[in-house]
């Protein structure tokens, strides 16, 4: 064990000088030269030198360091193995698969299992070379897997008697585990009940070899040995184990035998001897020498003895009986325990009889048994905290065992005779003491109140006990008692006693109330982590709130207090309750999906708005979602009025009516059809409008219809008319089409359906993309009208059924046209005609016959829509349209969308030119020689003949290509200009654009403004013509806008300057300034004090509307005058107390003056006086406050002066004592050693402030400064 010795700066100090005091206050006498050199250290020994590695004499060995001794080389735990699998001994032989396929994956997973590392390499012959490396553990067992999984295996059998198989298992099989492990194989021995003894082994020759010959060598070990039984009878066995097992050890030692006696608890005679067949038989002699022997001495008595005594005869764990065997050689046959007899035999040589039967008697009697009194509630105080009381006694008599029997009021005490009366005498006195000052009391309490009794976490029971230091037992729930036992100190009982009665009494008063609030509440009544839960809690903290579990779905909140409490507390959760229900109401409101970007407005801004400005929480469907409908959710009217925002959003982008129709509201849910889907069918028919029927059973008789105005028309017809239907008489059928006739039965527009409807009056419902049911077809009218109408569909989708092949010539330049973009027309033709299937000959075949195959009609339809197609493609026109290249974008539209909608539209296909390139910046370097370039002259380019760049290109029918080009026409950009003053357009662009942004995105336009530096009014507003006009009046109507505004500003710039003395600013502006924020808010107005440098600091100025400055004039003034009524005083107040006074962050001084409204000023440091403390404020606040100062200098000072003079007493910490053996040593001299190398002369002394002799470490590093300050210790 090494040891540590810290040298601290006194202890160097006193080295240094050499001068250590032996004792303090003993004179010091002053060393002799001579000795004073002596005393000095030598510089070997201060220095002492490195050892050197010099030659040792032969023979000799110089010892080697002490550590190095002990040291020896480490030794890596990783090993590093190289396994080889022969060709012919490879399971995956494919080579083209090497590093991949089923090989790599399982050496993955090889790796992954035993967490060795793999790597893989192929040999010359196909062989396979397996690197492995990992820890011994990990690397056997990765060879193992390789073996199995990557090496074809053999299998081969071994035949060992069957009692040698337990050898080859081993203990809880680890041998065979690790035999498998060796040898890499799987080893399968039969079952004890199987009577074979063939042990199956699988795994590669080389590891089935190894195995086998790992198998028999066991085997063969096993044979060499012999097991032998030797029947004794069991009274002689003691004598054959000897005392404490020693005689059968001897042998055991000199045979080299295992011997097992089977011990006295077993009801056994035959004893195994188990080793080398010679041993054994000699062990087998040796154990019939010693039975025989001592059958011809050995003589029996048999004594009685207490059967309480056996257990001292037998002594602890059968040491008293071996004892007595090791004495005497005298075996003792003790009677079992659950037996009566009291007789006890010896067993030995008749000598020595005598001697063992005097041992039993003495052990029997060496123990007493006693009693000591004690009310069984004192058992628990007694043996103590762990037992510690009763460890006391214990500890001095570790003999004596100490017995505590619940119920009974006495204690059993056991032990030596010797012992008993000490650890008696202390029970005793340890029970008069805790009877003198300890009682107990029981009170009879309901056991429903017993948990609350103990309160949450056992929070009320441990205040209790620890308040009044009793225990306090309440009985569990399974004992269904209602006694509680309070024990402890006579008084602390009562107190205590007093206290649960009390608890008790009151919860007899308590109520329980069940709550029905709706479990959706729940959550939100709780609050996040329980926050709002927690303010109910303590607003009422003797009312306890349970929730229901939330997988219970229960509505039942439980309330449980005090009566009054727990109605006020119902009451006010009712309240929360009941602002919820209003604050959940919901509403949908169908808007056009197109609108629906229009209301969220730029990064969420419109619906942001909206949504603060009626607290609601509005729900928009996802972009991908089919839904219009947007959730509003909050109070009715803050829903209503969001509610109207949306609407008159979506009715100002477009031509949006609304219109109301009266249908009786028994009708409405036949109108609106199963999950919606007759008023569904309407709705899609007429343009998407949309209908909103009112809730159920509100008895409303007015249906909304919302949307284009001839939509809207539309629509009420229908719905008035199959309204008269219900009325009348009303009847549906069922019918069922496969998905694909759908669309052919509807027709192009409807117009099949349409006329089904007009002959029959019949309404057809087909079914959406979200109905489970695709093929449900539903007609509902009149019985006469369903009945016609279910006739022709019927005969319809008859005709569709009957598949029929036609053919139709086609031109091949028109094939492309059909089968391009992955045959899109196709696919289109195919949904709209029945599922029709079109086959195109291949183009090698130049063949014009083209192929149609699907129901009839269908097939007809089809062919009459590609003759059309073919017709257009053969009237077919290109157009050329030109506008400036620099409009194509804006044209184009966001994603290409208003070209596809002209595409769409008209039937014309639309293609824009490429790009081109900027002047200035040629792709290449053009070389001009004599202003000609490659010998050419350029000619200037004609400006009547359009750029290639400017040219849009539309195919299509005449007449449809002249509709497109007006169409691309209306969309190219329009600039006008509009005149606004200079001025204010920095009002209008806004902070960072944000104004303008605005503008342009709500008007769908460009607006330039000029730039500053032009000082121009013109502001340019481009776009579509539509859009112009109404940006206009828009930027017009911000322009008056900000002309009202200007006016407000010069309003609200009126100044006003007030006078104030400079000493009366800071009460003005109070304490971070609280008051002057006050009077800003107040009075709407700006306060601006003078700086510091200003030379008129008695000027305040005042801005704002005139009527608001001199309000706020009059409130200064007011504080001004108030300032002007108060005194200043000057006390004299120790400065010892100042601190104090002041308490922790001003907390004391700040209560001070709140409490007597007067300003308190103490000294800073240095000042002339620091006992002077001026007090500021009304008279006769001052001397009130200048008495409770006075009052608290008084008391504090007591403290102070008993401090001081405590101090004076105290051992100073490096005073006097220091100084003292300072002037003792003298001036120091410095560290000095003797026999230095430069004393001789041969060397200079090093210089201490030579930087070469002494070097630095390095210059010293400044400690980072941290953002939280200096760090405090």
């Amino acid at each position: 064990m090494s040891s540590v010795a810290v040298l601290t700066q006194e202890s160097f100090n006193e080295h240094r000088s050499g001068l250590l005091l032996e004792q303090a206050g003993s004179p010091i006498a002053e060393p002799s030269g001579s000795s004073e050199e002596e005393a000095l250290p030598t510089y070997k020994d201060a220095f002492p030198p490195l050892p050197e590695k010099a030659a040792s004499p032969e023979g000799v060995q110089e010892p080697d360091n002490a550590w190095a001794s002990k040291l020896r080389p480490l030794k890596s735990s990783v090993i590093t193995q190289v396994f080889h699998v022969p060709l012919e001994e490879r399971k995956y032989k494919d080579i083209n698969q090497f590093g991949e396929g089923d090989q790599a994956k399982i050496c993955v997973d090889i790796m992954q299992k035993t967490g060795a590392h793999l790597e893989l390499s192929m040999a010359k012959d196909q062989g396979l070379s397996i690197m492995v490396s990992g820890k011994m553990d990990a690397v056997m067992k990765a060879r193992k897997e390789i073996v199995s999984r990557l090496q074809t295996q053999a299998s081969a059998t071994v035949a060992i008697p069957k009692e040698h198989h337990r050898f080859v298992i081993g203990k809880n099989g680890e041998k065979l585990q690790e035999l498998e492990l060796k040898t890499a194989t799987k080893i399968q021995i039969p079952r004890p009940d199987d009577l074979s003894n063939l042990i199956k082994i699988s795994g590669t020759k080389e590891g089935l070899e190894k195995a086998k010959h790992e198998i028999l060598l066991i085997s063969a070990e096993q044979d060499k040995r012999a097991v032998e039984r030797v029947n004794i009878d069991k009274v002689y066995h003691p004598f054959i184990t000897g005392a404490y097992n020693k005689l059968v050890g001897e042998m055991m030692q000199e045979t080299g035998t295992r011997i097992n006696v089977p011990p006295p608890s077993v009801n056994k005679t035959e004893i195994v001897i188990t080793g080398e067949k010679e041993q054994v038989a000699q062990a087998v002699v040796m154990i019939r020498k010693i039975y025989e022997e001592k059958k011809k001495n050995v003589t029996t008595i048999a004594v009685e003895v207490k059967k309480s005594q056996h257990k001292y005869v037998i002594g602890p764990k059968g040491n008293t009986l071996q004892e007595i065997l090791d004495k005497t050689g005298v075996s003792v046959e003790i009677p079992p325990p659950d037996s009566s007899s009291e007789t006890v035999i010896l067993r030995g040589e008749a000598e020595r009889l005598g001697q063992a039967l005097t041992e039993v008697y003495a052990k029997a009697n060496s123990y007493t048994v006693s009693s000591v009194s004690a009310p069984s509630w004192l058992h628990r105080f007694i043996i103590g905290k762990k037992g510690q009381n009763l460890a006391k006694i214990t500890q001095q008599t570790p003999k004596v065992h100490i017995e505590f029997t619940e119920g009974e009021d006495k204690i059993t005490l056991e032990g030596p005779v010797s012992d008993m009366q000490l650890a008696q005498s202390q029970l005793e006195a340890m029970v008069m003491d805790l009877v003198s000052r300890m009682d107990y009391t029981e009170i009879s309490v309901d056991p429903k109140f017993h948990r609350h009794l103990i309160g949450k976490g056992g929070a009320n029971i441990n205040r209790i006990k620890e308040q009044h230091k009793v225990s306090v037992r309440i009985p569990p729930d399974n004992e269904k008692s209602n006694l509680i036992r309070i024990e402890g100190d006579p008084q602390g009982v009562q107190e205590a006693k007093k206290e649960l009665l009390e608890l008790a009494s009151r919860m007899e008063n308590e109520r329980t109330k069940d709550m029905i609030i709706e479990q959706r509440f729940h959550r939100a009544i709780i609050g996040q982590k329980g926050d709002k839960i927690k303010e109910v809690r303590d607003k009422f903290p003797e009312v306890i709130i349970n929730f229901p579990d939330p997988a219970q779905k229960s509505d039942v909140v439980q309330l449980r207090g005090p009566r009054n409490e727990v109605e006020k507390c119902s009451k006010f959760m009712q309240t929360i309750v009941a602002e919820m229900v209003e604050n959940s109401f919901s509403v949908s409101v169908p808007i056009f999906k197109q609108f629906h970007k229009n209301i969220i407005g730029k990064g969420g801004a419109n619906i942001k708005k909206i949504r603060e400005e009626t607290n609601t929480k509005i729900d928009l469907p996802a972009e991908n979602s089919n839904s219009e409908m947007i959730v509003i959710t909050g109070k009715v009217a803050n829903c209503e009025a969001a509610k109207n925002r949306i609407l008159a959003i979506q009715k100002e982008l477009a031509n949006i009516t609304e219109m109301e129709v009266s249908i009786p509201s028994k009708l409405h849910n036949s109108l609106i059809g199963s999950k919606g889907r007759f008023v569904r069918s309407i709705m899609e028919e007429c343009g998407g409008v949309h209908i909103h029927f009112p809730s159920e059973g509100s008895g409303i008789d007015t249906v909304t219809i919302r949307g284009p105005a001839e939509d809207v028309e539309k629509a009420r017809k229908q719905l008035l008319s199959l309204a008269e239907e219900k009325q009348t008489k009303s009847h549906t059928v069922e019918l069922r089409a496969k998905p694909e006739y759908h669309k052919f039965l509807i027709g192009k527009g409807g117009g099949n359906i349409r006329k089904v409807r007009d002959s029959t009056g019949a309404r057809i419902i087909f079914p959406t993309m979200d109905d489970k049911d695709q093929e449900l077809i539903i007609v509902v009218g009149t019985e006469e009208a369903v009945r016609d109408a279910e006739k022709e569909l019927e005969a319809l989708i008859k005709s569709l059924d009957n598949v029929v092949e036609d053919c139709m010539a086609v031109d091949p330049k028109h094939h492309r046209y059909f089968v391009a973009r992955r045959g899109q027309v196709l696919r289109e033709i195919a949904e709209e005609y029945g599922g029709v299937m079109v086959s195109f000959p291949r183009t090698t075949l130049q063949s014009d016959k083209v192929t149609l195959k699907g129901a009839k009609d269908c097939v007809e339809a089809a062919k009459k829509r590609m003759q059309d197609i073919i017709e257009d493609l053969d009237a077919q026109v290109k157009m050329e349209c030109v506008i400036p290249q620099k409009f194509h974008r804006s044209i184009m539209g966001p994603k290409g969308s208003r070209i596809q909608q002209i595409t769409r539209d008209h039937n014309v296909q639309i293609k824009f030119p490429d790009r081109e390139d900027a002047p200035g910046s040629p792709s290449e370097p053009v070389v001009q020689e004599n202003g000609e370039t490659n010998g050419e002259m350029k000619e200037p380019a004609d400006p009547h003949v359009p750029k290639k760049c400017d040219i849009i290109v539309l195919s299509g029918r005449k007449e449809r290509c002249e509709a497109a080009v007006e169409s691309l026409k209306a969309l190219v950009p329009v600039t006008i200009e509009v005149e606004v003053s200079y001025e204010l357009h920095r009002y209008i662009i806004g902070q960072k654009g944000s104004g303008i942004r605005k503008m342009m995105e709500e008007y769908e336009v460009n607006i330039q403004v000029p730039a500053p530096d032009l000082q121009s009014d013109i502001i340019s507003i481009t776009g579509l013509a539509s859009n112009l006009e109404r940006a206009k009046e828009g930027l017009l109507e911000r322009v008056r806008e900000l002309q009202l505004e200007q006016q407000d500003r010069a309003l609200r710039s009126f100044k006003l300057t007030i006078t104030v003395d400079p000493k009366y600013h800071p009460k003005i502006i109070g304490r971070k300034g609280a008051i002057i924020t006050q009077i800003r808010n107040e009075h709407d107005v700006n306060i601006q004090f003078p700086e510091k440098n200003y030379e008129n600091q008695d000027k305040i100025t005042i801005t704002g509307y005139e009527r608001n400055t001199v309000s706020a004039r009059d409130a200064i003034q007011a504080i001004v005058d108030e300032l002007e009524e108060m005194v200043s005083e000057d006390i004299t107040l120790d400065s010892r107390v100042h601190a104090r006074i002041i308490g922790a962050r001003g907390k004391g001084i700040r209560k001070i003056m709140d409490e007597f409204k007067v300003d308190l000023r103490f000294p800073q440091s240095g000042a002339a006086d620091p006992n002077m403390v001026t007090v500021t404020g009304r008279p006769e606040l001052v001397d009130e406050a200048i008495d409770h100062l006075l009052n608290l200098e008084e008391e504090y000072m007591a403290d102070v002066v008993e401090n001081e003079s405590k101090q004076a007493y105290m051992k100073p910490r490096g005073g006097a004592a220091t100084t003292t053996a300072e002037e003792h040593r003298g001036p120091s001299k410095g560290f000095v050693v003797r026999e230095a190398p430069w004393a001789s002369g041969s060397e200079k002394a090093p210089d201490m402030s030579s930087s070469e002799d002494f070097p630095s470490f390095g210059a010293p590093v400044a400690p980072k400064a941290s953002p939280w300050g200096p760090k405090r210790f």
